[in-house]
Parts: C-alpha cells; sequence; structure tokens
C-alpha cells in the first residue's frame, strides 16, 4: 500500500492530523503562539471585566476571542458585550473531554511568539 493511502486510510479511522494536539486542548482550540493573553477561569468569574483585556480588544481589533463553555454564561456576557461592542470575534469552546483552567484567550489566526500571554 503506498503512503498516500495508509494516510488517508489512518485519517479516516482516526481523524485528520493536528499540530499540538495538548496545546491546543489547554488554549481553547488554539496555538501557544498565536494568544495575545489569556484568563484563567477564577479570573473571569471575578467581578467586571478585566480592564487589561479591555485595553488589550482597544489596542488590537483584528483579535478573536475563545470563551470556556465551562464557565457559567453569567461570568461571560459582560466579555461578550465587550466583543461585541468593539466588533471583534468570539467562540465559546465547549470541549467537556479535555477540562483546562483557561478561561479566556485573546488570539490571531497566525503566529505572534507574545512571550508573556498570562495577565496577572
Amino acid at each position: 500500500m503506498t503512503k498516500d493511502i495508509q494516510n488517508i486510510l489512518q485519517e479516516g479511522i482516526y481523524g485528520p492530523k493536528e499540530i499540538n494536539p495538548e496545546e491546543r486542548k489547554k488554549f481553547l482550540g488554539t496555538l501557544r503562539e498565536r494568544i495575545l493573553a489569556v484568563l484563567t477561569k477564577s479570573q473571569v468569574r471575578e467581578p467586571g471585566v478585566n480592564r487589561k483585556i479591555q485595553d488589550l480588544i482597544k489596542q488590537n481589533p483584528k483579535v478573536k476571542m475563545i470563551l470556556n463553555g465551562d464557565i457559567d454564561y453569567s461570568y461571560l456576557r459582560e466579555y461578550i458585550k465587550l466583543a461585541n461592542k468593539n466588533n471583534i470575534t468570539f467562540t465559546i469552546s465547549n470541549d467537556q473531554e479535555h477540562p483546562t483552567d483557561i478561561g479566556l484567550v485573546l488570539a490571531y489566526d497566525y503566529a505572534i511568539d507574545k512571550e508573556n500571554i498570562y495577565i496577572q
């Protein structure tokens, strides 16, 4: 069997190969190299919208927001309003099989390789 046919069969059985699957599971489906900033679940649950996230969205109008669907909607609502107000795309990641402590990710569709992505 040729290598191409073998690869097609493997992808048919197991799904397409994914680059850095563990990293994607941790960061709500995106790669670390694309991330501008992240908040933990507990930071998202704090009252009000995080000021640093607000500032980063205003400074980076092409960024996308990914929210963790494990967090109650009452906490996500303000971040969704922020995304809509600033016309940035947002998605809610609902990966029940791979829990993560990450609650919110601001990311691009390309690598930016920012060194410190965790907001204190």
